[in-house]
């Protein structure tokens, strides 16, 4: 998935800072991070392969990709969600092994977010840290999470405004969740 990854991005991103950015990603867990806590990809590399599941489907929808350039599909499909790397950690807790009675440690992740910045919003801060972000693609990044997003839950109307006036915002998020709930759906979790 990292070679897979990184191919993608070398082809396509081509802006002023983007290989600083490919060098600082290299230097977090960007590539063996899970996608979540417990939910999707809640496993090593689930966040590359999430990333990796966005962007396809962001290239699958035709409407998408005929209105964007390859570059801003890749921009905002790989990395709508950089601000995960560095976030998770390991701990153990106790769980009883149903066979043996006995009590052993199991490993889970838990968050250990050192940037407390909002979850698009962060993606945007860090990306802009290295490259340049187009209005509409950071407006995209920004709101890839939808009604799901803390603020929104709140009560902001940004939302909408945003889905109204950049309509990427839109496709970056129904590519999400379609990775999240169609691609990634863990099968065991949901039998009939």
């Amino acid at each position: 998935m990292r070679e897979q990854f990184i191919e993608i991005f070398n082809e396509h991103v081509k802006r002023e800072g983007a290989s600083q950015l490919l060098s600082w990603l290299q230097r977090t867990d960007f590539f063996t991070a899970p996608a979540s806590t417990r939910f999707h990809l809640a496993q090593e590399g689930g966040l590359c392969l999430h990333s990796l599941n966005v962007y396809r489907r962001l290239c699958q929808n035709p409407q998408a990709a005929a209105e964007y350039s390859p570059e801003t599909l890749a921009v905002c499909g790989l990395l709508h969600d950089i601000c995960k790397a560095d976030f998770y950690a390991v701990s153990t807790r106790n769980v009883k092994n149903e066979q043996t009675g006995q009590w052993e440690k199991q490993p889970f992740y838990t968050v250990n977010d050192q940037l407390p910045y909002g979850h698009g919003e962060k993606s945007v801060y860090i990306i802009s840290g290295f490259m340049r972000l187009s209005r509409e693609e950071a407006m995209a990044i920004r709101w890839h999470m939808g009604g799901f997003d803390d603020s929104v839950k709140v009560g902001s109307f940004a939302l909408s405004g945003a889905f109204e006036r950049y309509p990427l915002a839109v496709h970056l998020h129904v590519a999400d969740l379609q990775a999240t709930y169609l691609d990634e759906v863990r099968k065991d979790k949901f039998e009939r």
